[in-house]
Formats: C-alpha cells, structure tokens, sequence
C-alpha cells in the first residue's frame, strides 16, 4: 500500500513542494515545528533509514543539508535542525527546520491547525533562498 507521501509525490495529494530532483523531494509538512519546516523524501517507497545503501543516503543527507542551509537563511535562524523521526508515516522523511532553542526538536510541539497563507510564505521563501544559493534547478514551478 502507498503512502501519504508517495500519494503526494505522484500529485493525488496537494503538496507544497521546495526541492525535486530524480530521487527526492522536498515539501513543507502541513504540521510544523517551526516556520519552513520540510520534509526531505525519497521517491521510491523506503520505510526505515538504516534501510538505505550508505550512497543514497550520502545523497539524501546532501539535499537535507542544501535545505538547511535554505531553511536557516530563509527565516534567519541561528541553526537549522534535523531529525529522522520516521513514526508517523512509514516512508523515510528527514525534517529540516529553523532552529531557534532546543524546544524545536520536539517533534510533539508540532503546530497542527498552521495558517495555509503561513505555509504559502514559507514555502515562497525557502524556494527564493533556494535560488540565491543556486539550486534553481531543482525547484519546482
């Protein structure tokens, strides 16, 4: 059975996507911790992370960090976090967010009703931090 995620892959379900290249994506989560929270996927259905040979997730490490970096500059955030949670959905999701305190690592202070006009802004500003880093390639219309 396909996941939420592959179902938002495959555009069944709307996405707010900031990344997408041959192998991942990259979409806001409609449950943020923080503003600009993303989610980093891979396409191909993989439930656990120790499940990844060491190369794919070289490569998936390597997006989650260029989406840092766009996340950290897009809301001017002293770090930016990462987790690999993984129990909510059953299909690999690296978290990439601004980080602020250390409060913002606790996945259960998720914001679960965000403002859709919130995540529209977050999502146009990660994509534009995108871009001044170079990435315009892999950033969806």
């Amino acid at each position: 059975m396909a996941s939420v995620f592959s179902a938002i892959i495959a555009g069944q379900l709307p996405g707010r996507f900031v990344w997408e290249d041959d192998e991942f994506v990259g979409f806001l989560t409609i449950n943020p911790i923080t503003p600009g929270h993303t989610l980093v996927v891979p396409r191909k259905e993989i439930d656990q992370w120790q499940d990844l040979d060491a190369a794919t997730f070289a490569r998936i490490s390597g997006v989650a960090q260029i989406i840092g970096q766009a996340v950290r500059t897009a809301f001017d955030a002293p770090r930016s976090g990462l987790l690999i949670a993984g129990m909510e959905v059953p299909h690999l999701h690296l978290h990439v967010f601004p980080a602020f305190t250390l409060n913002d690592f606790n996945i259960s202070n998720a914001e679960q009703n965000p403002d859709p006009a919130s995540l529209d802004d977050a999502q146009a500003r990660i994509k534009q931090a995108l871009r001044d880093l170079g990435h315009s390639a892999n950033i969806p219309d």
